[in-house]
């Protein structure tokens, strides 16, 4: 069994932690997804705060984080969707997948995707997918090394004209 935090730090290693967002990750949230998007214009006006909060208080919408030595360096959007399909089980949606640049290639992308998708399982979703705009084969690589297969279905992307 792998040391709890406070041993994990008392041992000299570094203590990581999967676990639903708080209110009070926002910023380092909003800071991993700068390395997302780092094109995305900064809102000024507050709404992305209260998409935030509407995340949180949803019991549907899950925003996931690795903290590792108390510090946000890995995030995943997990929506759960109601579906009359499938005998009535749900699907899952993942998005906004990041990882903190510096610390890319340590295995806690597959971390945060070995949980974000146990959450899916215990939510009782019988498929989970997503989508990546990444042309990177290391991207592609990394989510088949997570389970994910890109010849099982073909996705589309409309957006508004």
């Amino acid at each position: 069994m792998p040391p709890g935090h406070a041993e994990a730090r008392r041992l000299g290693y570094a203590a990581e932690m999967f676990r639903a967002a708080r209110s009070d990750d926002f910023e380092q949230i909003i800071r991993l997804y700068r390395q997302l998007n780092p094109d995305d214009p900064v809102l000024r006006d507050g709404s992305d705060a209260t998409a935030f909060e509407q995340i949180l208080g949803s019991t549907a919408l899950h925003l996931f984080v690795l903290e590792l030595d108390g510090v946000v360096v890995a995030t995943t959007y997990l929506n759960v969707i109601p579906n009359l399909t499938r005998s009535a089980s749900p699907y899952a949606v993942i998005e906004n997948v990041v990882v903190e640049e510096s610390r890319r290639g340590t295995g806690l992308g597959r971390q945060i995707m070995a949980g974000t998708l146990q959450a899916a399982w215990d939510a009782g979703c019988y498929k989970a997918m997503l989508m990546t705009g990444s042309r990177n084969p290391a991207t592609h690589a990394f989510y088949r090394a997570c389970g994910f297969s890109a010849d099982v279905k073909t996705a589309y992307l409309a957006r508004p004209s």
